[in-house]
């Protein structure tokens, strides 16, 4: 009983999927924030030159009105023009970042829209439980993982720029301009190295957070067993059960369609593809069958493929009701559709002689 109640077994898909609808889903935050630094930095060096430009007028307009009597409509005035302007210099990056935290969540768990985290829950309220997750296994995976990475980037960045002062003084002998550039280029290499470093940790933080993930929604081999009896117990999981069976079967049905030696018609209502290879059956088998729009699609599948149409509307109806798919036709039919497998034989010599080769 104890091994039942022990949580050892991997979750089902409905336990995934239902964790889903809630808003429960493997989520790196590391990854996000990777993603969205990542495409922050592109987009700043490929817009620099476009805010560079936006700086440069909003310097030249506060230049020319140096001098100016200040007014109340001047001041309004310069205040919506500021602001007018930091949005446009801001508002590229800001719409890059925005579109890269969606796609850096997007691309963890695929799209999902649900209103359940949203939802009240008074029962994160109970200060007991509030203890028991400050104090909890998870908490101190998490704090060792924030204290790690910290480290570990303060430590990589001190390192770096430690020797990036060791050429400080050969600086001294730079011009203004070569000292500005010579400081451009160390950004840019400290900025490769944390973007690295931040990269190596969300991949080794998706793992980490897919494992627990899983881990968390495993199940015990009762809860299995409750679940299973649910799903065979709900109308709705079985008539989809007996839908998809349906389909899967309609579809090799239409399969098998070009391999069948004719197809009886009644001409349009009914109409049954039968096929009869004397080396596999004993008797004919039907391969396909429809009545109305199935009738005629199986029509258009047989022309198609070469495949004879003959039309004997007894036959037709008689093979409908009395054979499923797969199955052989009953002893009753036998002369019937013997007559015509002969008369399809003899109208296609090569098929004919396929047949009495085996």
């Amino acid at each position: 009983m104890a091994d039942e109640q022990e949580k050892t077994e991997e979750a089902t898909a409905k336990k995934i999927e239902d964790a889903r609808n809630k808003g429960n889903v493997p989520k790196s935050q590391d990854m996000s924030g990777f993603v969205t630094l990542l495409v922050g930095c592109v987009a700043l060096i490929a817009l620099m030159g476009f805010m560079g430009d936006r700086v440069m007028n909003l310097y030249l307009y506060y230049q020319d009105i140096i001098g100016t009597p200040l007014t109340r409509e001047l001041f309004f005035k310069i205040v919506i023009h500021s602001v007018l302007q930091c949005l446009l210099i801001l508002l590229p990056l800001l719409i890059c970042v925005m579109i890269a935290g969606i796609i850096a969540n997007v691309m963890q768990f695929g799209f999902i829209f649900t209103t359940e985290p949203l939802t009240p829950n008074f029962s994160k309220l109970d200060p007991i439980k509030g203890l028991a997750n400050l104090f909890s296994l998870k908490k101190a995976v998490e704090t060792v993982k924030i204290v790690v990475k910290v480290s570990a980037i303060f430590g990589c960045a001190f390192y770096v720029f430690l020797q990036f002062i060791t050429e400080l003084p050969y600086t001294m002998f730079y011009t203004m301009f070569d000292q500005l550039v010579w400081l451009r280029n160390k950004m840019f290499i400290l900025a490769g190295i944390m973007l690295l470093l931040f990269m190596l940790i969300a991949i080794a933080d998706i793992f980490i957070v897919r494992y627990q993930y899983f881990k968390g929604l495993r199940m015990s081999k009762q809860e299995v067993k409750d679940e299973y009896k649910q799903m065979d117990g709900d109308p709705r999981v079985k008539g989809r059960i007996r839908q998809l069976q349906m389909q899967a079967a309609k579809k090799r049905m239409m399969q098998n369609i070009p391999a069948a030696d004719a197809i009886i018609t009644n001409p349009t209502h009914y109409a049954v593809a039968i096929r009869y290879d004397k080396d596999k059956e004993s008797a004919p088998v039907v391969l396909a069958k429809g009545v109305d729009h199935l009738a005629l699609r199986i029509r258009q599948i047989g022309i198609e493929h070469g495949v004879q149409i003959v039309e004997n509307p007894p036959l037709a109806r008689e093979l409908y009701r009395l054979c499923d798919v797969d199955d052989q036709i009953p002893a009753t039919l036998f002369k019937a559709v013997a007559e015509v497998l002969t008369f399809v034989y003899l109208g296609n010599k090569t098929k004919f002689a396929k047949r009495l080769n085996g």
